[in-house]
């Protein structure tokens, strides 16, 4: 995979197509994450004396404009962090993004409005796609893939344009793709896993695909309901996904097969009703009120998560243990964050509501080994699939 040190970028026009899909509460950025992890490739790029065009997508516009997922104020933000003026095209591929970048001096940035704008970015028609894909890498004679968050997505910035220009990774996605190789191919052990989330049905390939590479695998979140009613118990009104019942016992036995502890709450915060001042108690995992559903994992299983983690060399981690937004639900999550700084090991967040979670609960970002952009991307990587943005990046 080619690097931006294999790039000569000077007095040259440089897509990067970055990952800066932020939540925003109106016109204001909640977490900006991403874009802070976005700044390093395109200050590298500044400094060689490139003219930078960053484009990225926001939220799921479904090929229309909608202002509510405009990324102007992330051109503000971002120009803030370069400690420059970004400027900023009001659409794609049209009028405003031909004539703001031609406008472009060596060392200065525009960010494109947002891809999803174009019904072309996403289109599973190929020649759909391949014609958007042109008028975008119309507008450079470099492309830098630094999106990690989208490497999974078949979408035009990502999978068609390096096809058509001179490509490399940015430091972002080498980056990401150096912490994935070191959880798939030379592991150090033990080598512990922890899944939460809401659904058991989203992490269905790579529970299958873990267990053939883990030592230990704890289960929270809203997915444990689901293997706790597996195992006959009953889970009253806490999220279940009935229809993979069979798939989870089929899970169940193949760790006991192959030797891998599968670790399950022991006890729950069950409350009354969904939302944060919901009257709650701790109760057993394997007998929660027909009345009552789990909002967090409780504090026996904290302890017992904290246990499983503490001797470990290296820990995934990829969903929160409870409902994390409300307060009272997010004493889960924050016990095995803490378990994952206080364990020594390499430890990898990855990506989504679990980056999120950290950033919320004001945890320190550098108690970590590496806080993924990418927590779908990162799933298919450990799932084994192959990702369509790194494929072509590749080429």
């Amino acid at each position: 995979m080619r690097t931006l040190d294999d790039l000569d970028v000077k007095g040259r026009r440089v897509l990067v197509r970055a990952d800066l899909n932020v939540p925003l509460d109106g016109e204001t950025i909640t977490d900006d994450g991403r874009i802070r992890a976005s700044v390093p490739t395109i200050k590298t790029l500044v400094e060689r004396g490139a003219q930078v065009v960053v484009c990225a997508h926001l939220g799921r516009p479904k090929g229309k404009a909608d202002p509510k997922y405009s990324l102007r104020p992330v051109a503000a933000r971002l120009g803030e962090l370069l400690g420059q003026d970004v400027a900023f095209a009001t659409d794609v591929v049209g009028d405003s993004a031909r004539s703001t970048v031609e406008a472009l001096q060596d060392g200065q940035v525009v960010l494109l409005e947002n891809l999803r704008y174009e019904p072309g970015e996403e289109s599973k028609d190929d020649a759909v796609r391949g014609e958007f894909a042109a008028k975008l890498a119309g507008l450079a004679e470099l492309y830098v893939g630094d999106g990690f968050g989208a490497v999974h997505r078949k979408h035009a910035s990502v999978y068609d344009v390096p096809r058509l220009l001179p490509h490399a990774a940015g430091g972002l996605v080498v980056a990401e793709v150096e912490v994935l190789r070191r959880l798939t191919e030379d592991t150090e052990r033990p080598y512990v896993v922890v899944l939460g989330g809401a659904k058991v049905s989203d992490k269905l390939g790579v529970i299958a695909n873990l267990l053939t590479k883990v030592d230990r695998l704890l289960i929270g979140g809203g997915m444990a309901y689901t293997f706790l009613k597996a195992q006959g118990h009953e889970v009253g009104n806490s999220l279940l996904q009935e229809d993979q019942l069979d798939e989870v016992r089929g899970f169940l036995d193949k760790a006991e097969q192959r030797g891998v502890e599968l670790v399950l709450p022991v006890d729950v915060l069950a409350a009354v009703t969904f939302a944060a001042d919901a009257d709650h108690d701790v109760v057993e995992a394997t007998a929660i009120p027909a009345d009552r559903e789990g909002l967090d994992i409780g504090p026996r299983t904290r302890e017992l998560f904290a246990s499983k983690l503490a001797d470990a060399r290296t820990v995934f981690w990829n969903g929160p243990m409870g409902v994390f937004e409300f307060d009272a639900f997010s004493g889960g999550t924050r016990a095995v964050a803490q378990a994952l700084i206080d364990s020594g090991a390499f430890t990898v967040v990855g990506g989504g509501d679990s980056a999120a979670a950290v950033r919320k609960l004001g945890l320190p970002e550098d108690g970590f080994s590496h806080i993924s952009t990418g927590g779908g991307a990162s799933l298919e990587y450990l799932e084994g699939k192959t990702l369509p943005g790194l494929a072509a990046l590749e080429d």
